[in-house]
Order: C-alpha cells, then sequence, then structure tokens
C-alpha cells in the first residue's frame, strides 16, 4: 500500500499548501449562492474520508469475498461529470477555521493510515465496496481514490480562489 499511501500524501499535502495564503474570512466566504465555500469543501472532504474509512473497515470485517475487476477511478478528478454529495458527506453550514479544519483532516487520515498500517493489500483486494458511478470498488481501489477525490476538490478550491 506505499503507492496507495504516497499518492494520498501528496494530494493531501497540495491541498493544504492551496490554503496558505488565505484568511478564516476567505475560506468561510459564500463566492457563489450555490456552491459551497472553501471551509465546506475541506469539511466535505473531512467526512468523506471518515465515512469511507468506516466502509472499508466494516466491508473488510463482514463483506463477502468477490473478483471485481479494477476500475478507472482516476477519472474521478474529471470534474465535466457533476455528481452530487451524498447526504452524510454534506458539509455543515458553520464557520471553522482553518487550524479547526486541519484538525479534522489530520484525524480523519490518521485514523485512515492507522488502518491501513495493520491491513495488508492482499486483504483489501478481495472485497468491494459500492460507487455511485463506477459500481463496485475494490477495497484496494478505495485509498487512491480518496486522493483523487480530493484532488478533484482541490480544483474546485482554485476556481473558488480565483473568484475571492
Amino acid at each position: 500500500m506505499d503507492n496507495e499511501i504516497k499518492l494520498i500524501e501528496d494530494i493531501r499535502s497540495d491541498l493544504l499548501n492551496s490554503l496558505s495564503d488565505l484568511t478564516n474570512d476567505d475560506l468561510n466566504k459564500r463566492i457563489e449562492e450555490d456552491r459551497w465555500t472553501i471551509i465546506q469543501v475541506l469539511d466535505h472532504l473531512y467526512l468523506m474520508e471518515r465515512s469511507l474509512t468506516k466502509a472499508i473497515q466494516t466491508t473488510l470485517a463482514k463483506g463477502e469475498e468477490q473478483e471485481v475487476p479494477s476500475k478507472p477511478i482516476h477519472y474521478t478528478v474529471d470534474r465535466t461529470t457533476k455528481v452530487d454529495a451524498p447526504p452524510f458527506v454534506v458539509p455543515a453550514e458553520e464557520s471553522l477555521t482553518l487550524q479547526e479544519m486541519k484538525e479534522k483532516l489530520n484525524a480523519s487520515r490518521k485514523d485512515l493510515l492507522t488502518f491501513l498500517h495493520t491491513t495488508s493489500k492482499e486483504e483489501l483486494l478481495k472485497k468491494a465496496y459500492p460507487h455511485p458511478i463506477f459500481g463496485l470498488i475494490r477495497l484496494d481501489e478505495w485509498i487512491p481514490f480518496i486522493g483523487y477525490h480530493e484532488k478533484r476538490h482541490l480544483e474546485q478550491i482554485e476556481e473558488l480562489k480565483a473568484k475571492l
């Protein structure tokens, strides 16, 4: 899982670096009426990572073994296809500081990495969890998906920053 961990860590680093020149007011500013604030995008990423970590753990423990072909999850970064977030990963309408958000993101990442360091890729290859667009995705592919999903939203953040 070293390559997958490096991928998600590199993308997270890019994400956090993109925020360094923003104030807490910038992060919480509603730039467009029908879009999330930057802090809400970050909260969505936190909620997604937390829920996927739990889903992967539960599926690994209780799911049935099944052979599922590899999916082109790298297409996750293609923002030409709009995907509505499921309700459980829609961020709240609350203002947060960058520090508070970093703490949440660090906590969800720590939980994911702790799990990955106690699990083998071979175990993750045997089970799958459904995605609304890709269908069943093998558990090992959900790890890079988390990174590609963050990269997708990093582009969204860059668009929002340009409009500040």
